[in-house]
């Protein structure tokens, strides 16, 4: 069975992480999955919402590791950055339902959805910077945008997680339910929007997005490549050798 499952009813394509075993972590071929699943739903007129889902305990660790660090991406066609590119650029409505850990790029991908579902069991975390990285899917310009500075920083240069009230307040999320009722109140929201009209849909989104979209895919390019070269510098390979060997990493003379 696929690790992400598409199923397409009643005018939504839903799309489920499904790698529980692995905490729904995220490999090249999920990448390449979703892209891909992007790309057919924005081009065909019986998809008219998308919803990203994981598990009632768990949304996603984030990237595999193993995964990433066997092939890093590399260039703007890396599955990572079609998938990144495929969801800032969306033109149809998206909405994702989160419960339990939502980890880096499971955090980041929400900046760019229109409708966010929370488990009052979420835990959102960027933390890049643990991994001597800097953050992805244009989130060092949505993050301050959305949360304000401090609290932005806070996020970003301590890397720690914050819950689901939190995302509440600060307007991550639209509403904090219980766990077992996340994916069903984000399916339900996605069918209302199905049932709207799709030119109506497309041109709101695409009015409220139009001032902020070339700086928001600027940023996301110069992101990659800081990503890129971060990726071979000292700090990331400490960090992620302590994560291979088990041990916390030291970042003392870096």
């Amino acid at each position: 069975m696929s690790d992400i499952l598409v199923h397409a009813e009643a005018g939504v394509m839903t799309l489920t992480f499904n790698r529980l075993d692995k905490k729904n972590s995220i490999t090249r071929a999920m990448y390449a999955e979703l892209a891909d699943a992007l790309a057919k739903a924005a081009g065909d007129s019986t998809v008219r919402a998308v919803l990203i889902q994981g598990d009632a305990t768990i949304f996603s660790a984030g990237n595999d590791i193993g995964d990433f660090l066997n092939a890093p991406p590399s260039t703007p066609e890396s599955p990572v950055f079609r998938f990144l590119h495929g969801i800032a650029s969306f033109p149809k409505p998206l909405v994702a339902a989160v419960c339990g850990p939502a980890v880096g790029i499971g955090t980041t991908m929400l900046f760019h959805c229109d409708l966010v579902y929370a488990g009052d069991n979420a835990a959102f975390s960027m933390p890049f910077v643990n991994l001597g990285l800097c953050p992805e899917a244009a989130s060092s310009l949505l993050v301050p945008q959305m949360f304000g500075y401090h609290r932005a920083a806070e996020a970003l240069l301590l890397g720690e997680p914050f819950m689901a009230e939190a995302a509440l307040e600060v307007g991550l999320v639209n509403r904090v339910v219980p766990p077992t009722e996340a994916n069903s109140i984000a399916q339900a929201q996605a069918r209302k929007l199905a049932a709207k009209p799709l030119s109506a849909l497309m041109e709101i989104k695409r009015l409220m997005k139009k001032a902020q979209q070339p700086a928001l895919l600027e940023r996301m390019g110069e992101e990659g490549q800081s990503f890129g070269r971060m990726l071979r510098e000292p700090a990331a390979r400490e960090a992620f050798t302590a994560f291979m060997e088990k041990r916390k990493p030291d970042f003392s003379k870096l």
